[in-house]
């Protein structure tokens, strides 16, 4: 098979596979707010009082009391139009709502996924160096605690000690309170981006120190290193002309396979430093029943995961296929 004939196959399987995706996702998690058991009326209202007549309009614009089948086929076809709807809560279209928490949400999840796989590396290959000593316990001990520890309760913990005792960085938000957005500066920005990033960031390192480590463990003990040595070469030259080579195209495309845990510690992250990300929309989207900005927003958190995983795949079946021959062997 040739190789532009590969490349096809794999493009048309992996549309197949994304559209399938998609139909399901969209499904399942349709079917899921429709037997909630929150009633979308009365968690907009909340102990606000209301008239029989107020209440009635309300569950006619919420669609209530339609069956959830004609719901479904009546969103699935406005979508295939390209319309996502009007947003329930935030009374503008999904699309712009997208648009605007997603924006946010990639600043955080960005700058954490960069910082969380140059740490991660980086511990990986100092623990994989000194293997057996003192060091390399201490860097699994600190992996293994971060594993264990949920995201929520980490970011809890930085935010009552880093913003509120110590005061080094703003409690919450994205922007300044009381600031106008021309006013706001990029330094703002940053200063409010910190702390989240550096919390949803951590919880990453784990993963990716722990995978690199043990695969420069393999390599250093490989038949090629072991000619590297009695030829002369040591140290940290060593590792570095052939350790890290070996092992950073695999470190990568396990960070791409992340994704799906970047984004479900972005949305808990979003939720205790009160960021406003697609993290809170979805949460807020969720509680109050907004099925077209749910829904909108499953869909592209699916695209962007299967973005992520989709890459990983390029790199395990194109640009290294030493990674698949590995997994052959093993």
């Amino acid at each position: 098979m040739s190789e532009n004939a590969k490349i096809s196959g794999f493009i048309g399987k992996k549309i197949l596979r994304l559209i399938s995706l998609l139909l399901i996702v969209s499904f399942v998690s349709f079917m899921l707010i429709q037997y909630s058991p929150i009633d979308p009326v009365r968690a907009y209202l909340g102990e606000m009082a209301v008239s029989a007549e107020h209440k009635a309009k309300l569950e006619e614009y919420w669609g209530v009391n339609t069956p959830p089948e004609e719901k479904f086929l009546n969103w699935a076809g406005d979508i295939l139009k390209g319309d996502f709807g009007v947003s329930l809560i935030y009374r503008m279209p999904v699309t712009d709502v997208i648009k605007e928490r997603f924006a946010a949400s990639l600043a955080l999840m960005a700058s954490s996924w960069m910082i969380s796989g140059v740490l991660g590396f980086i511990l990986g290959i100092a623990s994989g160096m000194h293997k057996g000593t003192l060091f390399d316990r201490a860097i699994k001990t600190y992996c293994y605690i971060l594993t264990a520890t949920p995201t929520f309760w980490l970011a809890l913990v930085f935010l009552m000690i880093f913003s509120v005792q110590l005061g080094w960085f703003p409690i919450g938000l994205s922007v300044p309170i009381g600031v106008t957005a021309e006013n706001v500066t990029f330094f703002d920005r940053i200063e409010h981006l910190i702390l989240p990033a550096l919390t949803l960031s951590l919880l990453g390192v784990a993963q990716i120190a722990m995978f690199t480590r043990e695969k420069l463990t393999e390599v250093m003990s490989s038949d090629y290193v072991l000619f590297a040595k009695a030829r002369g070469e040591k140290g940290l030259d060593l590792v570095l002309r052939h350790g890290v080579r070996n092992v950073a195209l695999p470190a990568i495309t396990l960070q791409f396979l992340s994704f799906s845990e970047l984004f479900g510690g972005a949305v808990l992250v979003e939720q205790v430093f009160s960021y406003p990300g697609i993290g809170r929309a979805t949460v807020a989207a969720g509680l109050m029943s907004d099925v077209p900005l749910l829904l909108g927003i499953v869909l592209v958190s699916a695209v962007f995961v299967f973005t992520g995983n989709l890459i990983a795949d390029i790199i395990y079946e194109f640009i290294d296929p030493r990674i698949k021959q590995q997994e052959t062997t093993i």
